[in-house]
Parts: C-alpha cells; sequence; structure tokens
C-alpha cells in the first residue's frame, strides 16, 4: 500500500510572531529603551528656559515608545537581512532565523518595510514640532549603515554606541525641539546621558565581538578584537566603560539642571561594582559567560540608571 509523505506544516501565526521577535532579539530592547525613557522622563522634569515645565503628555510618551520600538527593530532586521551570508559562515550565528531558513528574506524585508512606516508615523505624532519627521530618515540611514561598518571600519563598536547615543538626543529634540532651536544649551543633559550610552556600548560591543575574531578575520571583517587580540581588546573595553562612568559622573556636576544627588552617587557607585564584576567574569582564556555580562548585567545597569535617575530628578 503506498503512502504519501507529509509535507512539513506552515508554522502557526504566534509562532511566526515568536520568530520575528526572536529575529530582532525583542527582549534586548531593554538595553536602548530605559535611556530614551529617561531622557523623555527628564525632559518633562527639567524647567524650560522660562522657568516652566513642559506639560506631561502620555501621547508624547507613547510616540517616543513608537519610535524607539520600530527604530531599533529596522535596525536589527536590516542588520540580519546585511549579514545573512556571514551569519551563514559564522558557526555561532548558523542557526539563526535567515540563515536557517526559518524565514524568508522576502518576509523580513516586508517587515522592514513595515518599521520604518512605523517609524515614519511615530514621528509624525510629534507636529507641529517638525524636527523628528525631518530627522527620519537620516537616523534611519545611519542604524542602516551600521550593518555595514564591519565592512571598512573597525569602529564599528562605536557606530553602534552612536546608534544608541541617538536614543536620549532624540527623544529630547522630540519633546524639547523649539525650546533646543532657540536655546541650544537645553540639550545638554541628552547628550551627556548619550555619552554615556556611546561608551558604554562601544564597550560591551566589543566584549561581544571577541566570540567571533577569528571568524571575522576569516571572513575579512574588521573589529577591533580581529585587529588586536581579545586580550587587547577586552582592555579597550574597559577603558570605554571607565570613559561611561565618569560621563555620568560628570553629568552631577556640569549638568547642574538635574539636580542629581546622592541617591544617583550610590546608583554610580553599584554600577561601578557591576561593570567590574562583568570584566572579571570574561578573560582571553575564557569567553564562556560573555552572555552573563552582555545580557544580564548590562540590563541591570540600564534599569538602575532609568529608576534612580528617574527618582533622584523628580525630588530634586
Amino acid at each position: 500500500m503506498d503512502t504519501v509523505a507529509s509535507s512539513p506544516s506552515s508554522p502557526s501565526l504566534l509562532e511566526t510572531v515568536n520568530r520575528y521577535l526572536g529575529l530582532i532579539r525583542f527582549s534586548h530592547t531593554i538595553f536602548a529603551l530605559p535611556f530614551a525613557l529617561l531622557a523623555t522622563f527628564w525632559a518633562f522634569v527639567v524647567p524650560l528656559p522660562n522657568n516652566t515645565n513642559l506639560g506631561w503628555s502620555w501621547l508624547n510618551l507613547l510616540g517616543i515608545l513608537l519610535c524607539m520600538v520600530s527604530a531599533r527593530s529596522f535596525a536589527m532586521a536590516i542588520n540580519r537581512l546585511f549579514d545573512h551570508k556571514f551569519d551563514a559562515a559564522n558557526p555561532r550565528t548558523q542557526g539563526r532565523h535567515l540563515p536557517a531558513g526559518q524565514l524568508s528574506r522576502r518576509g523580513v524585508w516586508l517587515f522592514t518595510a513595515a518599521c520604518v512606516l512605523m517609524f515614519v508615523l511615530g514621528c509624525a505624532m510629534f507636529l507641529p514640532n517638525p524636527i523628528p519627521l525631518v530627522a527620519a530618515t537620516p537616523v534611519l540611514l545611519f542604524l542602516a549603515g551600521y550593518s555595514l561598518a564591519k565592512r571598512f571600519t573597525r569602529m564599528a563598536h562605536y557606530w553602534l554606541g552612536v546608534a544608541l547615543m541617538l536614543a536620549p538626543i532624540c527623544a529630547w529634540l522630540a519633546l524639547r525641539g523649539e525650546y533646543v532651536l532657540s536655546n541650544p544649551i537645553d540639550i545638554l543633559p541628552a547628550i551627556w546621558l548619550g555619552g554615556v550610552v556611546l561608551f558604554w556600548v562601544g564597550g560591551f560591543d566589543i566584549i561581544y565581538a571577541c566570540q567571533d575574531y577569528e571568524v571575522d578575520q576569516e571572513l575579512g571583517l574588521h573589529s577591533i578584537p580581529a585587529k588586536i587580540g581579545v586580550r587587547n581588546a577586552l582592555r579597550v573595553a574597559k577603558v570605554s566603560h571607565a570613559i561611561m562612568w565618569f560621563i555620568a559622573a560628570g553629568m552631577t556636576i556640569f549638568v547642574p539642571q538635574l539636580s542629581l544627588g546622592i541617591a544617583f552617587w550610590i546608583a554610580l557607585g553599584a554600577i561601578a561594582v557591576l561593570l567590574v564584576w562583568q570584566h572579571s567574569v570574561v578573560s582571553d582564556r575564557s569567553l564562556e559567560r560573555i552572555n552573563l555580562a552582555f545580557f544580564q548585567l548590562n540590563s541591570v545597569i540600564s534599569i538602575l540608571f532609568l529608576a534612580v535617575g528617574s527618582l533622584d530628578a523628580w525630588f530634586r
């Protein structure tokens, strides 16, 4: 009796959604989102140049969230598309959704286009402030550029840092853009916070890239570990995180409008301990605990900044 081979069933809607969430590592939104939210909170509580406060708006908060999530999802999706062949050649990343055939390139391109649309709609929510819509295209192009950076510069780690640095700065401009145009110094809190993000992200991306330094060398990709080796790259990451910490400490002195005090200094002490711990669990002889250093500890750091930075500014 003949048997008919059954074809694999199509994934359910829930499974497809989970695959796209996995594609963009949605859970890692926690790295950048707290800093955008912190800048948003500061934008509401820091007095304007006329000594009044920006009125609270749930619609503006929704706009910030929509822009953040869609921009990050766009950046992750375009990265997976541009790096498809490199991911397929790297044993560590061969199981990702595109190399493994769990998602199609056409589907991911459509998802990317949807993210662009969502981002533009989010920017439009801040009208009549024109800055978000005007900046939308340059911001998306810069985010997409990170996915190409490893092809020509070893500073790709800091390109990513600048990309995430845009989160607090863009949030501030979306909410207080008209005041920044008339009084440029008003944006200083967001720039200082962006500096923290720049060196924090650059440092932990260097740590993360240590996993692939041999593959990067074989594929001709540029990264700091591939250029100077894991041991020296980890030293660069330590310096980067030290700079990040001192910028954060500098906010208490050079950004007086935030009135950050003892609570923020206590949080900075805890963050210093977490950074030292992060670097203690990773060495050139043992990279097995990178996930602990990269994901868990950095998540705690970002949440600490959001929680304590918000509370300290609120009770200023």
